[in-house]
């Protein structure tokens, strides 16, 4: 559905925890001005409400990472504290991404939903994820499916994309665009569809890893204005 909420921001770059390490990543995402009708009966009306999950992550060989999304939360702005469910990871990738100019992988989410989060209580999120690297430039597009198990016809296309400039191996500065086009079988009208382009800074050091972002509607279905913040470390 091309008006549901989120509550990961980010583009996948193909690279995993290394074997045998355990990673915490802390999503959250607020938005200062949104949409203030729901996307569905009883949903979380997006204006003024903070998103966010801890990543529990697992790098189990050097190509398959597993990972845990507990739990799943959202704070209204006019409401109590509402736990939205979990989500189970599996992201297989090709080893060392980072090290190859053009890199790839596929992830797989399953998702049980409470019914203020999305009306269908499982869902599935298949990205693939194609990269490649230009110099100190990145391009990296997340063709994203949002299953739910309605069809092949019905799945969602809601692409991700990032093209990023590396001042050096700890700093870097991009532009993502988030879309939600509808599903296969017949594309919403683009009014009905959701575009929004981010500013994002990055900061790969350590001991913490650090992403923050601003991302800006461009049409009326889309969030106004949202801001994200991403947090991750190694934890052994």
């Amino acid at each position: 559905m091309a008006t549901a909420q989120t509550d990961e921001i980010q583009v996948y770059n193909a690279q995993i925890a290394e074997p045998g390490v355990f990673n915490l990543t802390l999503h959250d995402n607020f938005t200062p001005d949104g949409r203030k009708t729901p996307a569905f009966p009883g949903a979380i009306v997006s204006n003024g409400s903070l998103n966010g999950v801890p990543e529990w992550a697992y790098g189990v060989t050097p190509w398959f990472e597993a990972g845990l999304y507990l739990p799943l939360y959202s704070l209204p702005r006019n409401g109590d504290a509402q736990l939205d469910g979990f989500k189970l990871r599996a992201l297989f990738v090709e080893p060392d991404a980072a090290q190859h100019t053009f890199f790839y992988g596929v992830n797989f989410e399953f998702s049980f939903n409470s019914k203020h989060w999305d009306p269908n209580t499982y869902t599935q999120e298949i990205r693939p994820i194609l990269g490649w690297r230009f110099g100190k430039m990145d391009f990296i597009v997340n063709p994203i499916l949002d299953n739910s198990w309605k069809g092949f016809s019905r799945l969602d296309f809601a692409p991700a994309t990032r093209v990023d400039y590396n001042f050096s191996d700890k700093w870097a500065i991009a532009a993502e665009e988030y879309d939600d086009f509808g599903q296969l079988r017949h594309f919403d009208r683009p009014s009905g569809q959701t575009h929004q382009l981010f500013a994002v800074i990055d900061y790969n050091g350590k001991p913490i890893n650090v992403e923050g972002g601003v991302g800006f509607g461009l049409n009326s279905a889309t969030d106004h204005l949202t801001l994200k913040l991403i947090l991750s470390r190694d934890l052994n």
